[in-house]
């Protein structure tokens, strides 16, 4: 092995990548809990490429794939009628919606990547799909973009994963190149012609768009992509708009088939599992203790034996941010993409991965809205303080339907299914992350119950009070009778003055109780005192008429 070139043993026969970019969509109508953006986009136009995908459900139940079915009976049921919705059960019975609303453009054929460096070399991919996922209920959008190469060099596969999913630049390099971006990235049509080209170099227009608005812009070639979609902080006008939710890096998923999977060194794996820039094959990225036990966290090495002769079989990695599996690209199970791991790889494995991003992306949209309520209160204005209420009354509702329709602890039963998902929600911190979530809401919404249980008992004491002093003069009149001023032979317009002469001291006398209610009920209190002397009690009766103390700063 020694006679051959190194890099000729570590070629990557086909190389598919898939990233995911989730997205916290805006409000389209203020006030309303369920938004439906998918309505503006089902509405065709010259600036909206996208159309609704149908699913594999909704073919002939004859041309149902065996593909397809094995995707299915991967996922419990609950999770099923997440992903699938349910079927007519009877005549009666109308078929039940997925939740998620999959949109796609077909526009976008290529995209042509140029690396930095002195070569500037440039590779195109194939796009094999860009979709838009929506979700019932939730204001969260994950952009969804695969691209496949083939017969490409090691260094320029972990280049492509290091560098394609990145929303905007971290930095700027001496020579004005995007830090961990390409040097340019152009989306291509059929015919070849260019529909959008990245700026990253455009270091001028992030800084100042920060400067503005406190967000980060986003490189040009994503921008296009999302289009009817705007980014919020921008100018641009548009009616669904998004925010980030998460870091500028994209997560993804990788499949890397290859010639010879033994050519790879620990180094090797450490890079791509834990998707870092190239390097070289005999030094670690990180330090030899922080790798030690990379094995151990990141890999799931069920079916991966390197001490058996011939074919050391399929690894797979997980660190939360990334899903990469590595195989032999001789191995016809592992190339196949309809029954084999590559077809499992764009179905199961993708969905195993988007499951748990977008439960943290859920979870942060939410967090991200009581952030925002708690900004926008001013105690001092009743208005704000009434529609803060509103606001996290219905973050409650929301996360109780969340938990109810979407979330879940597992999602399957087969070992390895069952393995991979609980290492991706793992590192990604899901069930620490709802946890918070939920004390966070409920404490807000214990403190809302708390203060509206407080103003209903003041209301209780005033009224008290009022009853109590109206006591007073109900019995004096009922004592005295109602014949202590004849008034049987008087004329209507007498009685109608009597009757005002004694409703408006009245009315007075009861508003004013009112006024001083809590002060009166403060006298009650010290009457009621045993233990109190008379000369406080009667300071306590003083004190109604006192000047009102000043409030605590």
């Amino acid at each position: 092995m020694s006679d051959q070139n190194p890099d000729a043993l570590k070629l990557v026969r086909h190389f598919r990548q898939i990233l995911l970019w989730p997205l916290q969509l805006q409000p389209i109508r203020s006030g309303a809990q369920i938004q439906e953006p998918w309505d503006i986009l089902k509405r065709a136009s010259a600036d909206n490429p996208w159309s609704e995908s149908r699913d594999e459900f909704s073919c002939d139940p004859a041309q149902f794939q065996e593909r397809h079915y094995s995707e299915f009976v991967t996922f419990l049921p609950y999770v099923r009628s997440f992903l699938y919705g349910e079927g007519k059960a009877g005549s009666a019975m109308a078929a039940i919606e997925s939740p998620i609303r999959v949109f796609r453009r077909t526009d976008v054929a290529k995209v042509r990547m140029t690396f930095p460096g002195a070569a500037s070399e440039t590779i195109t991919f194939d796009v094999a799909h860009a979709d838009l996922c929506l979700f019932y209920d939730i204001d969260v959008a994950i952009l969804i973009v695969e691209i496949c190469g083939r017969d490409l060099s090691l260094a320029r596969v972990q280049e492509t994963m290091y560098r394609f999913g990145r929303a905007y630049p971290t930095y700027w390099r001496e020579d004005n190149f995007g830090g961990h971006c390409l040097a340019r990235a152009e989306w291509l049509a059929r015919d070849g012609s260019v529909l959008a080209v990245s700026d990253y170099e455009q270091r001028e227009r992030f800084l100042s768009f920060v400067g503005q608005h406190r967000a980060p812009y986003f490189a040009s070639h994503w921008q296009f992509l999302l289009k009817p979609l705007v980014p919020d902080h921008g100018a641009e006008k548009g009616l669904i708009r998004y925010r980030q939710i998460e870091y500028s890096r994209m997560p993804l998923l990788a499949y890397l088939a290859m010639d010879d999977v033994r050519a790879l060194s620990r180094a090797d794996f450490v890079r791509l599992g834990l998707v870092t820039a190239p390097g070289a094959s005999d030094a670690l990225p990180y330090s030899a203790h922080y790798v030690r036990d990379f094995e151990t966290r990141y890999c799931y090495d069920q079916f991966w034996n390197e001490e058996r002769t011939g074919r050391p079989g399929t690894r797979f990695m997980a660190c939360g941010h990334a899903f990469v599996m590595v195989g032999d690209a001789n191995d016809a199970f592992f190339i196949d993409s309809d029954a084999g791991l590559l077809g499992q790889f764009r179905h199961q494995y993708f969905l195993l991965f988007l499951i748990p991003h977008f439960h943290k992306a859920a979870l942060l949209m939410l967090s991200d809205r009581m952030v925002h309520a708690l900004n926008r209160l001013d105690i001092q204005d009743a208005e704000s303080v009434k529609r803060f209420k509103r606001i996290i009354r219905q973050l409650l509702e929301i996360f109780l339907r969340f938990t109810h329709r979407y979330w879940f602890h597992e999602v399957s039963d087969q070992p390895q299914a069952k393995e991979l998902y609980r290492m991706t929600a793992t590192y990604l911190g899901a069930d620490r992350l709802y946890d918070e979530i939920r004390n966070e809401i409920e404490d807000m919404s214990g403190y809302l119950e708390s203060d509206t249980l407080r103003r209903q008992a003041n209301t209780v004491v005033r009224l008290t009070v009022v009853t109590a002093f109206g006591l007073i003069g109900t019995v004096v009149t009922g004592f005295l009778g109602m014949n202590l001023i004849a008034l049987a032979e008087a004329s209507m317009l007498e009685k109608i003055g009597y009757f005002m002469i004694v409703l408006v001291p009245t009315t007075v006398l009861t508003f004013y109780t009112i006024v001083k209610s809590k002060r009166l009920s403060d006298f009650l209190e010290a009457i009621s005192d045993e233990r109190m002397p008379t000369a406080a009690k009667f300071k306590s009766l003083l004190d109604v008429w006192g000047k009102a103390p000043r409030p605590r700063a």
